[in-house]
């Protein structure tokens, strides 16, 4: 039984979360009308895992979560508005704690709740299963080298045909690219990868973070702010330059093209093949068609699912260099786990060493 407490000041809001959860058999529901109660409720209740309005009376949601985390810390999914004060409010409370973000449904409760709610499910089941990662961790151990099982027939048949369409032939030699794949607690995460990629990085970024449309764009201004590097959300067709990071544009996937001989980053319609979006599996295997995988570098940081595990396997099974954050520091295990279990990671490794070695790469 997971013990789940909703914190919303809307009674009706309340109540359709409760028996939502309460119709899945497995959730204990308790409630809470604003941050105070959700703040005295986290102790008494002692919930697995927080639903939680950012705009309440008399405590908001931003604060009720530091209180929360320094009283007892919990999983924590923030239940935002879909505007970039909501988006703004959100990386706040991303950067205090919470592990993921739920949109806030608009109009009718009741019909907006169950179009979102397969995705509410599932995201509240991670989080009850999330590692809470403390701002200080302790140092993990030395870089292990991937182990690599054999892949299944289907994992091994769909990297041959992603990197079927690699040929040296199409790129300069100096050029590469360096892929980050990340979903469930990626903003936190990217915030201790990125700001530590020097402005001289030698290959532009490219980063698929599931998000919805209005949020990469101030998610990009953030990141913007906090690294060495210029962090662009990619909204439009771009010639990739080192020194610069793309995010790819929520609502959208994000793919590669030629113009003119000058290697793009662009959106595209989501694919309505894939559960994910912006799609990693989408932009590797893109990339793939572009770039010899040798010239790639692909980074899988923590995430639900296995979005992105057969085209980073791919990029590995070419020749290109490949990271899997480890369990240590993920918050959700679920995309690095895949890309180990395909054979995919060429390291696992904890956070705090990934960008140490991109650096270490890009010299050699």
């Amino acid at each position: 039984m997971i013990k789940i407490l909703v914190v919303d000041d809307s009674a009706l809001m309340r109540r359709q979360l409760t028996l939502l959860f309460q119709a899945e058999g497995d959730f204990e529901v308790r409630q809470a009308r604003n941050g105070i109660e959700a703040v005295a409720e986290n102790l008494a209740f002692e919930p697995d895992v927080v639903t939680l309005d950012i705009n309440m009376p008399d405590m908001d949601g931003i604060t009720a979560l530091s209180l929360i985390m320094a009283d007892r810390p919990v999983p924590v999914v923030m239940v935002s508005s879909l505007t970039e004060k909501g988006a703004l409010a959100t990386f706040e409370a991303l950067n205090l704690g919470a592990i993921d973000y739920i949109a806030k449904p608009g109009g009718t409760i009741s019909l907006s709740l169950e179009q979102v709610k397969a995705e509410l499910i599932d995201k509240v089941r991670s989080a009850a299963r999330a590692r809470l990662r403390p701002r200080l961790r302790r140092r993990s151990d030395a870089v292990r080298p991937a182990a690599a099982p054999a892949a299944s027939a289907a994992s091994a048949s769909s990297a041959s045909s992603a990197s079927s369409g690699a040929t040296a032939s199409r790129a300069p030699r100096s050029e590469g690219l360096l892929l980050i794949g990340v979903s469930t607690g990626g903003p936190r995460a990217l915030e201790e990868v990125l700001p530590l990629l020097p402005a001289d990085y030698p290959w532009p970024v490219v980063v698929a973070q599931h998000m919805p449309a209005s949020f990469t764009a101030p998610f990009a201004a953030r990141m913007n702010g906090l690294c060495a590097l210029e962090v662009l959300e990619a909204s439009r067709p771009m010639p990739l330059e080192a020194g610069k990071v793309y995010i790819g544009k929520g609502g959208a996937d994000v793919v590669f093209a030629r113009r003119g001989g000058v290697l793009h980053v662009m959106p595209r319609p989501e694919n309505a093949e894939m559960l994910w979006h912006p799609s990693v599996e989408l932009m590797g295997r893109s990339a793939l068609e572009h770039l010899p995988a040798d010239r790639i570098n692909a980074v899988m940081l923590t995430g639900m699912g296995y979005d992105g595990a057969d085209a980073f396997t791919a990029i590995k099974r070419g020749g290109g260099r490949t990271i899997a954050e480890s369990s240590d520091t993920a918050v959700v295990f679920g995309m690095p786990a895949e890309l180990i279990a395909r054979g995919g990671a060429g390291l696992i490794l904890p956070l705090e060493k990934i960008a140490s070695q991109l650096k270490l790469w890009a010299t050699r």
